[in-house]
Order: structure tokens, then C-alpha cells, then sequence
């Protein structure tokens, strides 16, 4: 397809585009403004509230633990849909944007990078926010000795990474450049909407979501490749996820 499209190619685009955003980021984007407004409404301030990023279940409850694991796994859809969108004849979507194992090594060393630039600053813009009293605090997962919690927490942070890696990098920086997007517009974009992704959880996050969405948005126009960014993204959540509330539950005093 050339790479200025036809009007009726744009509006094809522009179509496909908004069905995948409905199915997946666009839509929490979306609850997730409608949070933010929410919390600011109420006579309780900002800095008091709390949000959870991954409900608890009861272990004592079959179907509640199994219901988890479905809605994880079904969460993958959205994911395998752009990928397929992604896909040409002859053509992998997964080479296609780098999601693929052919540089692990490098792959692995950029996205531990990624980590330490993006990772450490945005822990540090959430303590800002906490002691500024404009991001709520947020619980990442609730931590307990059954068997699933662990496993379950992980596919959490592998959906996490993929999703926001995938949709807002791979797929939505593909469409916009067949729609004659620049890419410093592109990224500027993509990052606001992941930014937007988050404001459920404040403004600290949001602002520390805009600079790692510019931050990777730039590292895959460099690079090419989307697999640094789902490890970074990933690892970052595994550390939010499970490292932290470790972290807490051992030293208290330290983390809590």
C-alpha cells in the first residue's frame, strides 16, 4: 500500500484505527479520563484516594480465581487482532515490528536499559505526586501466599506490556504513517493517548506515562523494534506487581 493512502484507503484506516482503540487501549483510555474526573469530584482530595491495578480474589473460590485467569487470557485478544491487521502477504507482522526472538540478546540488554532510564524516574514522579497530594495511591497487586497469586500477577504484567507496546507502538505507529502522520506527531499522539490510558491513577502518572511513551516512541523509531519495549514494559510491571509489595511486606518499615 503506498505510504500516502487514497481517500478511500484513509477512511478504511481511519475505521480499522478506531475499531481496535474501542476493543482495547482507546476504550480504558477513555474510563479511565471518566476515573480521573471522578476522583477530582469528590470531597475526598486526590491524594487520599486509592485505586487497585489488579483485583484480589478469594483462594478459597474456584471460579473466582479461574474468572481471573479467563479474563487475563481473553485480554490477549486485542493484541493477536492487531497483529493480524499488522499481517501482509508474505510479510510476518511479527518481523514486521520487531516482536521476535532473532535479537533476544540486544533485545533484553536495551529493554534492562529502558528500565533504568524510564523505571526509576517514574517511581520517582509517583512519590512526587503522593507528597504533592495529585496521584492516588495506587495498589499493584494484592499480594498473598496462594499458589496462583504469583502466576497470575506475571500474565498480568506479560498483558500489560504487550498491549501498550503492541497496539500503541507496532500497530498505531504503522496506520499513522500510511495516513502521512510525522513521526515526532506520531509519537507526541501515541504517548498523550497512553498518558490518557493511565489518568485513573493520577496526574503523576500521566505525565511519567506522555515521557515514557516519547521516550519509546522514539527508541522504536530508531530501533525498529518492539520486543526492548515489551521487556522493559513488562519488567517494570513484574517489579510494581510482585518485587514492591514484597518489598513491603518484608520491611515495612522501609517500603510501606
Amino acid at each position: 500500500m503506498n505510504p500516502r493512502a487514497s481517500a478511500a484507503s484513509r477512511t478504511r484506516l481511519w475505521w480499522e484505527i478506531a475499531i481496535v482503540l474501542a476493543l482495547s487501549v482507546g476504550r480504558s483510555a477513555v474510563y479511565s479520563v471518566l476515573s480521573l474526573v471522578q476522583a477530582l469530584t469528590r470531597e475526598q482530595s486526590l491524594g487520599d484516594q486509592s485505586t487497585a491495578l489488579n483485583p484480589g480474589a478469594n483462594a478459597e473460590q474456584f471460579w473466582d480465581v479461574l474468572n481471573q485467569f479467563l479474563a487475563q487470557a481473553f485480554a490477549f485478544a486485542p493484541i493477536a487482532l492487531a497483529i493480524y491487521l499488522l499481517w501482509e502477504p508474505g510479510v510476518s507482522a511479527f518481523r514486521r515490528i520487531g516482536l521476535d526472538f532473532r535479537r533476544f540478546g540486544r533485545d533484553a540488554g536495551g529493554g534492562i536499559l529502558l528500565v533504568l532510564v524510564i523505571g526509576v524516574p517514574g517511581l520517582g514522579l509517583y512519590a512526587l505526586g503522593r507528597v504533592l497530594g495529585i496521584t492516588v495511591q495506587v495498589d499493584a497487586s494484592p499480594l498473598d501466599s496462594s499458589w496462583w497469586t504469583i502466576p497470575l500477577l506475571l500474565l498480568a504484567a506479560l498483558r500489560a506490556g504487550l498491549t501498550e507496546e503492541v497496539i500503541f507502538i507496532g500497530y498505531l505507529f504503522d496506520r499513522l504513517r500510511r495516513l502521512g502522520w510525522g513521526t515526532w506527531t506520531i509519537i507526541l499522539s501515541t504517548a498523550a493517548l497512553r498518558g490518557a490510558y493511565h489518568a485513573y491513577q493520577g496526574f503523576g502518572p500521566i505525565l511519567g506515562n506522555v515521557a515514557m511513551g516519547i521516550v519509546f516512541g522514539w527508541v522504536y523509531h530508531r530501533w525498529g523494534r518492539v520486543m526492548p519495549l515489551v521487556i522493559a514494559h513488562t519488567l517494570i510491571d513484574v517489579i510494581a506487581f510482585v518485587g514492591y509489595p514484597l518489598a513491603a511486606g518484608g520491611w515495612p518499615g522501609l517500603f510501606a
